[in-house]
């Protein structure tokens, strides 16, 4: 048997506590038949032994003593009289106390309210155990003349304690028996999901992250069950998100490295005709390197915003004054494409908490997305005021989104139409970051979109509120 199991280990700690409940119970079980048996022989001795002392006003007379010798024989007890000095007068059956022997049992003296201690005699002659009583026997002048002792044997006490001693084992064993069938069942139920964690925790352990806890209970180990098969929907989830981030990085950086390599290669080996066309394939070469550059650069602040290592300078921020620096910055980009990039705002917007620059990032990026996949129109920027909120609106007349891939904008790398990571560049990293810098300030973001009308990006921040001295 593998001791080590949890099966044993549980079955054992109850099967333990059983034990430990039911040993006490069973002795203070015989503790208390016996205080009992004892208390009543005792109470009996006290009784009798006062009532005979009571009766007796001589110990001269013979006729007195061998009526209580008699007497003896019809309660079942014995019955032993010495006179003042110690000297046994009368014995109803106990060869220890012979007459005319003399004995050094004193009389009990205790008041009636007084404990009475246990007094016991071992006959060496009949190896009996006896309990007994002693009284002082008083003349009418009220003197000492004597004492009576009365002994009741303890040998049906114990032949009583012992029957019930044996009924306690034997219901004892049998109950251990049962408890013992039912530890085993219950151990076996409450230890069949833990082994079915194990067997799922081994299994992942070895990446087959397929498999469940099949567990319903709504205690502390289905939590646990539940913990675990989120747990591998997690890492399923991570392996699969870490095959495509791998895929979609070499496939980022395959392309600028080849352009890299083979223009290098062009330039090192001088195949080329003009100064021109040298100019043309170092400016490419530049181009592919800002790429890869931009594309680390990213990878690295998305790195550090999910691991939580990213720092915000957290203040004031006036979003009129963020709007303008970002249209200023990509004005340029609009005017390329011929796009009209136009401002609509209240008059007075109430300010935000957070990092102007990281919202000025996260604004950019927008503007520049919308110019990017816009060829005619116009990018319309508003700001408004609601309830507790500031909404940054970024409206275009692009190629608009279908419906069934706005949840994915914002995970990395992903792409609408795989076919337009080449022509309408970028890393792919851009909105998740995004997504990223909006949660971190407190905000939210939200996209609608129409495939040929163009789509509106709406950002939410919570107003700032000055706390009262």
């Amino acid at each position: 048997m593998n001791w080590n199991r949890i099966v044993v280990k549980l079955g054992g700690s109850i099967l333990l506590i059983v034990l430990i409940i039911l040993l006490p119970l069973g002795f203070v079980t015989q503790q208390i038949f016996s205080g009992f048996y004892y208390s009543k022989v005792q109470d009996q001795l006290m009784d009798l032994s006062k009532r005979y002392a009571e009766s007796i006003s001589s110990v001269d007379n013979t006729q007195i003593l061998q009526m209580f010798e008699t007497l003896a024989t019809m309660t079942d007890k014995e019955i032993v009289i010495v006179d003042s000095k110690g000297k046994v007068l009368a014995n109803s059956g106990l060869p220890s106390f012979e007459n005319g022997r003399k004995v050094t049992m004193k009389p009990l003296l205790l008041k009636e309210e007084e404990n009475v201690p246990r007094y016991e005699y071992e006959d060496p002659l009949l190896d009996e155990s006896f309990l007994y009583i002693g009284r002082p026997i008083f003349d009418e002048e009220d003197q000492f003349i004597g004492s009576i002792y009365v002994f009741s044997s303890i040998g049906p006490i114990t032949q009583s304690l012992e029957v019930i001693k044996n009924l306690l084992i034997l219901a004892g064993v049998g109950s251990i028996l049962l408890a013992s069938g039912l530890i085993y069942f219950v151990s076996k139920r409450l230890s069949r999901p833990l082994l079915d964690m194990v067997s799922v925790t081994r299994g992942m352990a070895k990446g087959e992250l397929h498999s469940r806890v099949g567990i319903t209970t709504g205690d502390e180990i289905g939590a646990l069950g539940r913990s675990i098969n989120d747990l591998a929907i997690e890492l399923e989830s991570y392996r699969t998100n870490r095959k495509e981030f791998f895929a979609s990085v070499s496939h980022e950086l395959r392309t600028p490295l080849a352009y890299v390599d083979g223009y290098a290669r062009v330039l090192k080996e001088g195949i080329y005709e003009t100064e021109e066309e040298k100019e043309r394939y170092l400016s490419i070469i530049e181009q592919e390197a800002a790429r890869m550059t931009k594309l680390v650069n990213d990878l690295f602040e998305l790195s550090k915003m999910e691991e939580g290592h990213f720092h915000l300078l957290l203040e004031e921020v006036d979003l009129i004054e963020v709007v303008e620096s970002t249209l200023e910055k990509t004005q340029l980009k609009a005017k390329e494409k011929g796009l009209r990039v136009s401002f609509d705002s209240v008059i007075s917007i109430p300010t935000i908490y957070a990092d102007g620059l990281r919202i000025e990032q996260v604004l950019i990026n927008l503007v520049e997305n919308a110019i990017r996949y816009t060829e005619e129109g116009s990018i319309v920027i508003r700001l408004l005021s609601e309830d507790s909120y500031v909404a940054i609106e970024i409206e275009d007349t692009g190629i608009g989104i279908p419906e069934s891939e706005i949840p994915f904008l914002f995970d990395r790398f992903y792409r609408v139409e795989k076919s337009r990571s080449r022509k309408y560049g970028g890393t792919g990293l851009g909105l998740s970051i995004v997504k990223h810098l909006v949660s971190l300030q407190n905000g939210s973001i939200d996209v609608q979109s129409k495939v040929g009308k163009g789509t509106k990006v709406t950002l939410r921040f919570p107003i700032y509120m000055e706390e009262s001295s």
